[in-house]
């Protein structure tokens, strides 16, 4: 499953992984791992199985893979939690836990992307990195508008500190330990960020 799949949850998530995909979810899993420069195409071709020049059929280079692996993400969890309010007209709270819900799954299916985001998003150009940016501050207007719906007379500008508060402890995954398993990971995320965003 790619991560542009797994961030929409799109109807065609089974399908078999392209080769170009394959070597993106490697490269981005050496990048959070290594960092955006302790990572070079040579490093991503031997883990892929080929030499580091044939990556150059597939990418453009390292800020090529970078674009790629960051900028479906956003477009696919501003799809996803326009989907999740759209799910539940007139009914605030199944839109909140709705949006939890698609965001923890996301969380969980992606800690190595989040990483990434956290610690590279600005080794990309500069036009890349508006658009990530753009997307990104919509999907937040997704949470500020559900939230203000909850909170009658809550500016605008203190439901955005709520919705990134709750983004920092969902999207907390890459630095938790396997000691919990997923399903109970998923519910105490989901619980801590209903509980801090309906408090």
């Amino acid at each position: 499953m790619t991560v542009e799949q797994q961030a929409r949850g799109a109807a065609g998530a089974g399908r078999r992984r392209s080769r170009k995909d394959e070597i993106l979810e490697i490269a981005v899993g050496l990048f959070a791992a290594r960092g955006y420069h302790g990572v070079s195409m040579d490093d991503i071709g031997a883990a892929a199985g080929v030499t580091g020049p044939a990556l150059y059929h597939h990418f453009a280079g390292k800020e090529a893979m970078l674009a790629a692996a960051l900028i479906p993400v956003s477009e696919g969890l501003l799809a996803g939690g326009r989907e999740r309010s759209a799910g539940h007209p007139d009914d605030p709270r199944g839109v909140l836990e709705s949006l939890i819900d698609f965001h923890v799954e996301f969380a969980l299916a992606n800690p190595a992307v989040i990483a990434l985001h956290l610690h590279e998003l600005d080794r990309l150009p500069e036009e890349p990195r508006r658009r990530i940016r753009r997307l990104q501050r919509l999907y937040v207007e997704e949470w500020v508008t559900v939230l203000t719906a909850l909170h009658p007379g809550m500016p605008d500008g203190e439901a955005r500190v709520l919705a990134h508060a709750a983004f920092g402890l969902m999207n907390s995954t890459p630095f938790l330990g396997g000691e919990v398993d997923r399903r109970r990971r998923a519910e105490l995320l989901r619980d801590a960020a209903l509980a801090a965003l309906l408090a």
